[in-house]
């Protein structure tokens, strides 16, 4: 079909698509208006069919929430706050250099709650300098008792070219510990299992009924279009494409047609597999041996390379990393630790 002057291939019917999520993230979209916000989801509209019930999640940062803003989100039709908190306590807020500070942490769930957002995820860092064991359980306890229904919870990771990484290099601050990262990250298992919460994917927990949906379609492999610079597109088959990172150049070529708008990546049959590895290991479904074994005896490896593989597999079923259960393949809770190493060390060349 033609969007613009740029032709998509038929297999992707924008106009065609019933829209199940809609997801305002990536960036800052808590500092749009309210009426550009409307416009944007007015042309979602226009484009898409909107499925009954549709989850429409919109990233937010507590300093940018006030009741004028909640009340329109709610109005135009958003039901579910996802929101930047990091942490509750000052100190931890401060050093990794946060904007809002931990009154606007909580204030912001409050004023949530009282417009009539009763689907609320929340980001939590855990495995800082600042923040002891206990008052990391102090964080999860007290998102739990605010009324969130999900949370997404990391280690914090120090990314190239940023105040935070300058700051470690300069040796102006510690650099967060690896062994702490590890012990709080198996006190997230321990609480959730307590609280009943469901850990359905290694970064993302909630009460039973609030998985994020958006989320759980990139890791079932659903297709998805994504809008704007630097955003991701799947067609749920082998095809993917970005859109080109920069503001200006994303912006001429539809404005005024000059060059190719979108980056774009046709997977071979090993890459998906390996794609479906790495997503299916984070989840707590796993992937079924059944399929590993068949899509491995799809693309014909020889039998050194199927070899190697299933060997791979069995000694990290030895080593207590991998659970074969039901005939589905998940990480234990020591796995868990090593999500990346497990994925990677099953991952065909």
């Amino acid at each position: 079909m033609e969007i613009g002057r740029f032709t998509m291939p038929a297999n992707r019917p924008i106009n065609q698509t019933k829209a199940e999520t809609i997801y305002f993230g990536g960036g800052t979209p808590s500092i749009l208006t309210a009426g550009e916000l409307e416009v944007l989801l007015e042309e979602l509209h226009r484009k898409f069919t909107l499925a009954e019930g549709a989850e429409i999640t919109l990233e937010a940062n507590p300093d940018d929430i006030t009741p004028e803003k909640l009340n329109a989100w709610k109005k135009m039709g958003i039901n579910r706050l996802s929101i930047g908190i990091q942490s509750f306590r000052e100190e931890d807020l401060v050093w990794m250099n946060r904007a809002h500070n931990s009154m606007q942490a909580y204030r912001c769930i409050e004023l949530a709650n009282a417009a009539g957002f009763d689907n609320l995820n929340i980001d939590l860092i855990f495995g800082t300098p600042t923040l002891p064991d206990a008052a990391w359980l102090a964080n999860l306890e007290q998102a739990k008792n605010m009324g969130i229904t999900h949370l997404s919870c990391y280690a914090l990771t120090v990314e190239e070219n940023t105040a935070l990484h300058h700051f470690i290099k300069k040796g102006k601050v510690p650099l967060p510990p690896e062994e702490k990262q590890a012990r709080q990250f198996e006190m997230l298992l321990d609480w959730a299992g307590k609280a009943g919460w469901e850990h359905y994917e290694i970064s993302n927990l909630c009460k039973p009924g609030h998985r994020s949906r958006h989320n759980s379609s990139y890791w079932t492999g659903r297709p998805y279009f994504g809008f704007g610079p630097s955003a991701h597109s799947f067609d749920g088959e082998k095809t993917r494409w970005m859109s080109i990172a920069n503001n200006a150049l994303y912006i001429n070529a539809w404005m005024n047609q000059t060059g190719e708008p979108y980056h774009w990546e046709h997977l071979t049959n090993v890459q998906s597999l390996n794609e479906k590895i790495m997503t299916g290991l984070r989840r707590s479904e796993g992937i079924e041996a059944d399929f590993v074994t068949g899509m491995v005896e799809r693309i014909q490896l020889t039998p050194p390379q199927q070899k190697a593989f299933f060997g791979q597999l069995h000694a990290f079923l030895a080593e207590g990393l991998c659970i074969d259960k039901e005939k589905r393949i998940t990480l234990s809770a020591k796995g868990k630790l090593y999500a990346d190493h497990v994925a990677a060390g099953l991952f065909l060349d």
